[in-house]
């Protein structure tokens, strides 16, 4: 598996990051056919295990993610993660979470960007992935993208946790090109969505490239609707200034076919 800077950051990040919002949530997604259930610890631990052997090394999760953070932190405790935690680039995020049993059971998220929620947000990751480090923070835009950046006062509290060795570099997944645009200026990374049914986003993208910020795609399977995912996958890292792509699956040979694309 290739791996690429993550900007200026000094971290290095597989093309390929795995997604694992399915380890934890199965209500509210966009995805096609969306499970019914959760996978059991044995399949989830035989799916990290084969991210482990396709030397892919970034994974993401977040507090909106439902149970994700914590059973990817118990699955790695138990299995020594896999090989040591120094393999990994662990990234979260912080400002949504989501409520299982809000709007009469089909779940909402709900956004609280305020320094103190930022930063009990981020001490509870911690807990749950049971590390003493985040090496990726990023704040989950609703979509009110600028002013999280610039008056939420959510990215300075982020800045104070790096400043204390807590946090490694900070970001914005954000939903606009505005607020990409201006998460190039503050951040480290930022996180955007790119595929080939959504370009629009391109100036951001290479708006990073210009000043040396990590750039991660979402959404690049357009949530699992990619016709050929094998393009889509082709596309996307094929776009400079793209550091990796994430892709979210529960399937060892889905990863496996990922990787594969991601190869040629």
């Amino acid at each position: 598996m290739e791996h690429r800077p993550l900007g200026s950051t000094g971290l290095n990040v597989s093309i390929i990051g795995l997604g694992t919002v399915k380890l934890g949530r199965i209500r509210g997604l966009k995805h096609r056919a969306p499970a019914s259930t959760l996978p059991d610890d044995a399949a989830a631990a035989e799916l990290l295990r084969t991210t482990a052997e396709l030397d892919i090394n970034l994974l993401d999760t977040a507090p909106a993610y439902g149970t994700g953070e914590e059973r990817l932190g118990a699955l790695m405790h138990q299995h020594g993660w896999f090989g040591g935690r120094e393999h990994w680039i662990i990234s979260t995020k912080a400002g949504e979470e989501f409520d299982e049993s809000a709007d009469g059971g089909n779940g909402a998220s709900r956004f609280d960007f305020s320094p103190i929620a930022i930063r009990a947000s981020v001490e509870r990751s911690l807990r749950r992935l049971r590390t003493d480090r985040i090496d990726l923070l990023l704040l989950h835009s609703d979509g009110r993208d600028e002013w999280i950046i610039n008056d939420s006062g959510a990215l300075s509290e982020l800045n104070a946790l790096k400043s204390r060795g807590i946090i490694r570099a900070t970001g914005v997944s954000t939903k606009t090109v505005e607020g990409g645009l201006l998460a190039v200026e503050h951040c480290d990374v930022v996180m955007v969505t790119h595929n080939p049914a959504h370009t629009i986003e391109q100036r951001v993208i290479d708006a990073a490239q210009d000043a040396d910020i990590g750039v991660l795609i979402k959404k690049g399977l357009e949530s699992g609707h990619a016709a050929d995912p094998a393009r889509a996958i082709r596309f996307v890292l094929a776009t400079p200034g793209v550091s990796a792509m994430i892709i979210g699956t529960i399937s060892p040979d889905h990863l496996r076919a990922n990787a594969a694309a991601a190869a040629t």
